[in-house]
């Protein structure tokens, strides 16, 4: 739009040539769009541009500070969305969106909103700053954001830069100040009930933002004021225990929330220095959400029957992997769960210890102290175990006591970071395990991913042509009668189209074609092709029978799963 405005004032004498050219510059050097410049420079009033652009493209002009808009419609065009075009939907009219634009002739953004929202769009003009502003207000803040910052002087609160020297009584003394404090709960406590999964608290240059990890995806929720950084920080350090006078190491820590009735939430708390302070990330771990049910997290009935059949083995090894957050844990302790029982002896290694689970000997990793995996599993072997749970094989060490252990009676339980299940073998072999050693100890490897569920209260059919989900590895006969589900978006999922998530499982039995391809040396792309021959389920097929079953999205199939090699 940029050169057609220039061109277009200049022509009707609202700037001259050499204004254009100044204000041309300036958009060069600084970045932005033309009309910002000229404003800038003081060639031209925004509402003057505004309304010049409304007699232009034919369309009325609005002033939005006037109005109080709808979040609801607001959220009707993703936040992303909104930034990346300069609008704003302000109201809805049967299947027509009004949305107030800086551009009113910007025909991609305009396709883009009908593209995403299904409704005709109606554009209005509103002033660039007032669209930014807007964007701001009805997005993504916290409702009772502005309720605790009220009445609050930041003033008494001002640290300077990093480089200086800060006292630790006025740390103390910022971190326990009432606003400070109710902020701090208002995080923790607004990540429980939005259901996230982890909580970032990130300091830059010239910004602090909040952002929650919900359904594996990261949110924005707030930006409280830059000055109150390090009496933030400093607050959930010494929630967690931790040193608030050093910031130049990481830290580890937790803090035990007490919900009532009961219920207790725990955060597993990181402080990393960053080049601008301390950025802290709050695992939340709440064990009355923790699902042990393994016939509710997803799995199919012939994988899970194989998976069940595996932890019932008297000895052996049986392997997870995935990448971090993908439930890993979750499953392990599901499988834990079923065969905690008193006639065995069950102990685990942990770095960290999630979940607590009465019935089960756990151990907390200290590397500091020299007891990591390795050491942890060598005690283990003196403690008369049945079975053993290591909670990630690292390296060759650690994997050759996990072999031997497999081999000597024990049933052992693990996991690895690896993509899927038949590189597991791959992993283990770099490692330095002896291929004869994999195949007589490995009894199953899984692989597993999360994908986000439709939400069941906006879910609603959409066309999706043939050949992307061919594409996508479905049979032609599968599309028959096929319904392909999407979130529109609404409250009950804060307009993400997702409530929730679903495991996607690959599991991998070692049957004896899979152990004879690894005593010659096969690939893992050979050892994937015989497995799914003899029968294993590949993560995309997983993914694709929960699409079949109107579970989740071909967005999410995409996003986490790789096609399966012909």
């Amino acid at each position: 739009m940029a050169g057609r405005l220039g061109e277009l004032l200049v022509r009707e004498n609202v700037i001259n040539t050499a204004q254009l050219k100044k204000a041309q510059d300036e958009q060069r050097k600084s970045g932005g769009r033309l009309g910002a410049s000229l404003i800038k420079l003081g060639m031209i009033e925004e509402t003057e541009l505004t309304s010049f652009l409304s007699k232009q493209y034919g369309v009325p002009a609005i002033n939005l500070t006037e109005f109080d808009l709808d979040r609801e419609i607001v959220h009707l065009v993703p936040k992303d969305v909104a930034e990346k075009h300069h609008l704003i939907a302000i109201n809805r009219s049967g299947s027509t969106l009004s949305v107030a634009m800086s551009d009113p002739s910007n025909i991609f953004a305009i396709d883009d909103i009908k593209f995403i929202t299904g409704y005709n769009v109606e554009v209005m003009v509103a002033a660039e700053q007032s669209i930014k502003e807007s964007i701001d207000k009805y997005y993504g803040e916290v409702v009772s954001y502005d309720d605790v910052m009220e009445g609050f002087n930041e003033e008494e609160i001002g640290f300077g830069e990093e480089e200086e020297e800060v006292d630790v009584v006025d740390l103390e003394k910022g971190a326990e100040e009432a606003p400070v404090v109710r902020l701090v709960n208002l995080i923790l406590v607004d990540a429980i009930k939005k259901g996230a999964s982890d909580i970032h608290i990130e300091p830059y240059e010239k910004s602090f933002r909040v952002r929650y990890r919900i359904d594996g995806v990261l949110y924005e929720v707030m930006k409280p004021p830059l000055k109150l950084r390090n009496a933030i920080i400093s607050r959930v350090k010494i929630m967690s225990d931790l040193d608030i006078a050093e910031r130049r190491l990481p830290q580890d820590g937790r803090i035990k929330l007490k919900l009532g009735k009961g219920r207790e939430m725990d955060f597993r708390v990181s402080v990393l220095p960053t080049l601008f302070g301390e950025k802290i990330v709050m695992r939340l771990l709440d064990k009355g959400n923790l699902q042990l049910d393994m016939t509710k997290l997803g799995f199919d009935p012939e994988p899970l029957k194989q998976f069940k059949k595996a932890i019932k083995s008297p000895y052996g090894m049986v392997l997870v992997t995935g990448p971090t957050g993908s439930g890993k844990t979750t499953t392990l302790y599901s499988a834990l769960s079923e065969l905690n029982q008193t006639t065995v002896n069950l102990t685990t290694a942990e770095d960290p210890v999630e979940y607590n689970l009465a019935g089960i000997n756990q151990c907390q990793m200290h590397d500091e102290i020299g007891l990591n995996f390795a050491a942890a599993l060598r005690s283990f072997l003196r403690q008369d175990p049945n079975i053993i749970m290591v909670g990630e094989i690292r390296d060759f060490e650690t994997a050759e006591i996990a072999v031997k252990a497999a081999l000597t009676g024990h049933l052992v339980l693990s996991t690895l970071h690896t993509n899927d299940a038949p590189s597991t073998i791959s992993r283990l072999l770099n490692m330095g395990v002896e291929p004869f050693l994999v195949t007589a100890s490995v009894v199953l490897i899984m692989a597993q991913r999360l994908a986000r569920k439709v939400c069941q209260e906006c879910k609603q059919p959409v066309k999706v042509p043939e050949q992307s989900l061919l594409d996508l590895g479905m049979k032609a006969d599968e599309l028959k009668g096929l319904t392909i589900y999407k979130g529109s978006g609404c409250r009950n999922c804060a307009d993400t189209g997702y409530r929730g998530r679903v495991a996607l499982y690959e599991v991998m039995p070692f049957w004896d074609g899979i152990k004879e391809l690894v005593l010659n040396g096969a690939s893992a792309a050979e050892l994937k092709m015989e497995a799914i021959k003899i029968g294993m389920q590949s993560l995309r097929m997983s993914g694709l029978n929960k699409l079949k079953d109107g579970t989740t999205t071909v967005d999410e199939v995409l996003r986490v799963t790789a096609a399966d090699r012909a």
